[in-house]
């Protein structure tokens, strides 16, 4: 059983930071990517970032690339998300997830790629 515990979010202003983080406990955190999604209140779930078990690639929705920074420490077992610029319509409660299968990265933005999710933690940018 994997274990997922998101922390880091908060209140912020509009151009503020915040950093998140989850620690994920149950299996082999390394050779897995790990994925952060957003779901805004009456909004679907949506992807935000991915990174590869070894950090070596990552992706980006549209909406935060060039403002967001997703990171791991496989040593902690712990995945980050660095953000910047914060903007009201960032405002949403952020999951972090572990995939299905070990080694992939190919479509990590879906929702289908992940079996385990963590209870999610709110971020709440105001204008």
């Amino acid at each position: 059983q994997v274990q997922l515990v998101e922390s880091g979010g908060g209140l912020v202003q509009a151009g503020g930071s915040l950093r998140l983080s989850c620690v994920a406990s149950g299996r082999s955190f390394a050779n897995y990517a790990m994925g952060w999604f957003r779901q805004a209140p009456g909004k679907e779930r949506e992807f935000v970032a991915a990174i590869s078990w070894g950090s070596s690639r990552t992706k980006y929705s549209d909406s935060v690339k060039g403002r967001f920074t997703i990171s791991r420490d496989n040593a902690k077992k712990t995945v980050y998300l660095q953000m910047n610029s914060l903007k009201p319509e960032d405002t949403a409660v952020y999951y972090c997830a572990s995939p299905k299968k070990p080694w992939e990265f190919e479509n990590i933005d879906s929702r289908d790629k992940y079996d385990y999710w963590g209870q999610g933690t709110q971020v709440t940018v105001s204008s």
